[in-house]
């Protein structure tokens, strides 16, 4: 479309051009017409008037001519030295020199070139600047990549907050315990609770972490080395958390008169807790009430046996009554020790592990108690078990010192695979056979390692798993083993203990420089470009007519803060758009009929996303596309999207009025950006966030600060006409 969109100042000079010719004929005619005698005259407007129109036919055509020419050479000499500029824009604002491909004169292309080598000797100098950097802050990179280790092993919920209550750093335990507190945890992962620059009153009550920190400040100023406070509240997904809060202090070198500029979260959700614990008081105060009225009951019962006048058949009324009430009592204590026995059981630690890594725990424990080889075979890697391994290393540990001991087996073997929504764990040996009593006793008797014991059985570490256990003969192979039927971890939590196990991401979980960010008194049209935060986001659709009926069918976003781009805190989400997908639109975005079958409504999805997009300026590529898919939902869920808005299309218009194409992948070539998984949600919605990044400064550079600036940049481009 911008191919044929003409300069301005070419249809004024095609204009002037077609004027002069104009009047240079008048003038040549009328010249011409006065060295006349007044018949000639007449003669000659007589001869001239039947030509009148192939005169003006030929001055026409002519102008088409002029006005042809006039357009190519505007194109190549005038147009190139504006897109040269824009191109070397580009430079100075990419990281890294990419080939211009520029199109134009001879001189235009050797001043490109020349450019080029110039901006490839910056990124040289750059790269020695960086590595001496690098050299310069290794230490303080060190402590960082400490700090970042210790915060994600932490078994722990840890959040680190400023005042304004914005989250600066969090650690993975914490995003995990975010995502059990959402409302909607199944959507995009409840990513709208926990990220960088969030703010933490969407959890807590601003008031109650208010008086916690003034409860902090009062023991400052009392002179407490370390104080603290904590505080016990719900959320609204109706989870109990039990939080400590301690301070960030901006410590001076005396440590005199140090300011809180911060405060430090560690959350424990006690729910469960909390409800065992309301369960054994009522069984406590059931036995308590229950025995209170038993007792009585024997006592007036022991009280009249003790009349020697008793008739018999009041005696053994009285009888049966002790003994009715005996037996009540003994079924109220047997219940509460098996209410308490099972609550003890249920207290025990379940984690996520890969299988492999629990038979590797095995074999070496084995191997190091019972002096005999251990091989493990058939080891499907695949295989997340969710079990306690210590008490389950001890019971395969136990068996195998039972089975060296009393039938000398010299070698073992160790074998796992998924066995339906169950995984399968096999230790086999080859030797003498063994009866099934001698199986049930060792299942039954506590656990003894030579001169240490356990008062847990096997069959209590089986019963903690919900699993079961059982021996097998192979009579051809003339071997045996026990089996073990263990519970599987579910795929989510299999995906989430593997982000807790990566490491190579821990850098984006925080972002000290909020410390200085405070709540601004401005409108946020009128803040800096740099000092805002940005949701970026796309839709992918089943059509590209909203108003006609297509629906979304998924949502992907990503977060930009601080001028950083977090690709952790993303929101992707498939939706069902209630009707069919049209096959002609599948190559296009890869979502067929039976990936949305199951999934949520865009209803339930957009209250999860409007979430994740609070405090923030939305952008998009075509932004108002994708926003009049928005918009035609609010009567259905209430939400109005009246977050500022800014569209990457419009702004690369701005930025370089010269190029003939705004698309997507158009400008991600222009600024040497790699695109990854074009035409899905998130994978567009990453890109576009990299292309804002690219875009920024050299908005910044040409005096496009603000908010309200870049918009209403943004609307004065032919793009900005379009309608959906």
């Amino acid at each position: 479309m911008n191919r044929f969109k003409i300069d301005r100042r070419l249809l004024l000079a095609i204009a002037v051009i077609g004027l002069a010719t104009v009047v240079w004929l008048l003038l040549t005619m009328g010249l011409i017409a006065s060295t006349l005698e007044p018949e000639q005259r007449a003669l000659l407007a007589d001869q001239l008037a039947p030509r009148f129109v192939l005169i003006g036919l030929t001055w026409v055509f002519g102008l088409v001519v002029i006005g042809s020419t006039l357009r190519w050479l505007f194109r190549r000499y005038a147009s190139a030295p504006g897109r040269l500029l824009e191109q070397t824009k580009v430079l100075l604002a990419a990281p890294q020199a990419a080939p211009m491909n520029h199109q134009g004169t001879t001189e235009t292309q050797a001043l490109a070139e020349v450019i080029f080598q110039l901006a490839t000797q910056r990124d040289t100098l750059r790269a020695d600047v960086a590595s001496q950097i690098a050299q310069a802050s290794l230490s303080v990179q060190q402590e960082k990549n400490r700090l970042a280790a210790l915060m994600s092993e932490l078994t722990q919920s840890v959040v680190v907050c400023n005042l304004d209550g914005r989250i600066i750093l969090y650690n993975n335990r914490a995003r995990l315990q975010f995502k059990t507190l959402s409302i909607a945890p199944t959507l995009a992962g409840g990513a709208e609770l926990v990220g960088i620059g969030r703010s933490i009153y969407a959890v807590f009550d601003r008031q109650l972490v208010a008086h916690a920190l003034e409860s902090i400040q009062q023991r400052i100023s009392r002179g407490a080395g370390s104080p603290s406070a904590q505080f016990v509240t719900t959320t609204q997904a109706g989870q109990l958390l039990k939080v400590q809060m301690a301070p960030v202090r901006n410590v001076d070198g005396s440590g005199v008169g140090a300011e809180i500029s911060g405060f430090v979260l560690m959350l424990d959700n006690v729910t469960r807790a909390f409800e065992e614990e309301h369960l054994r008081d009522q069984l406590l105060h059931g036995l308590t009430e229950g025995s209170r009225s038993s007792l009585a009951n024997i006592q007036a019962a022991v009280e009249m046996l003790a009349y020697p006048d008793l008739e018999t058949p009041m005696r053994e009324r009285f009888l049966a009554v002790v003994r009715e009430e005996v037996t009540s009592m003994s079924t109220r204590i047997n219940a509460m020790t098996q209410q308490a026995t099972q609550g003890l059981k249920a207290r025990w630690p379940m984690e996520e592990m890969l299988g492999a890594d629990v038979l590797l725990a095995c074999q070496r424990r084995i191997e190091a108690r019972s002096k005999r080889p251990v091989t493990l075979e058939n080891l499907d890697a695949s295989v997340w078990l969710k079990v306690d391994s210590f008490s389950l290393t001890q019971a395969l540990d136990y068996l195998a010192l039972r089975l060296v001991d009393e039938f000398d087996i010299k070698f073992f073997r160790l074998r796992l695979q998924a066995n339906g929504n169950r995984a399968q764990l096999d230790l086999i040996w080859t030797g003498q056979a063994m009866s099934t009593e001698t199986v049930m006793s060792w299942e039954m008797d506590s656990m003894r390692f030579g001169a240490e014991s356990t008062p847990l059985t096997v069959r209590d570490v089986i019963e903690r798993h919900g699993g079961e256990m059982w021996f097998e003969r192979e009579r051809v192979r003339h071997e045996a083993f026990f089996r073990f039927l263990l519970p599987l971890a579910s795929v989510q939590e299999q995906l989430e203990a593997t982000r807790i196990l990566q490491n190579d991401s821990r850098p984006e979980f925080y972002d000290f420089d909020l410390f200085q960010s405070t709540d601004q008194s401005s409108a946020m049209e009128d803040r800096l470009l740099g000092e805002l935060s940005f949701t970026v986001f796309d839709t992918e659709t089943t059509g590209l007519n909203p108003s006609e009926g297509d629906q979304i069918i998924q949502i992907g976003a990503a977060r930009i803060v601080n001028g950083k781009l977090l690709r952790q805190e993303s929101f992707e989400q498939m939706v069902n758009p209630g009707r069919l997908i049209p096959a002609a639109t599948v190559p296009i975005h890869g979502i067929t009929q039976d990936m949305v079958k199951g999934k949520p409504s865009i209803t339930e999805v957009l209250p999860a996303f409007y979430t994740f997009a609070q405090d923030t300026v939305l952008v998009a590529h075509n932004a108002a596309f994708d926003m009049k898919f928005l918009q035609l939902q609010e009567r259905h869920t209430g939400l109005v999207f009246n977050h500022p808005v800014l569209d990457t299309l419009l702004l690369s218009a701005v930025v370089h009025p010269n190029q003939e194409s705004h698309r997507l992948e158009a400008i991600a070539e222009r600024f040497n950006i790699t695109v990854l998984g074009r035409h899905t949600a998130l994978g567009d919605a990453i890109v576009t966030a990299e292309v804002w990044l690219r875009l920024l400064p050299l908005l910044q550079a040409m005096g496009i600060t603000t908010l309200r600036q870049a918009r209403e940049a943004a609307q004065k481009t032919y793009y900005a006409r379009l309608k959906y």
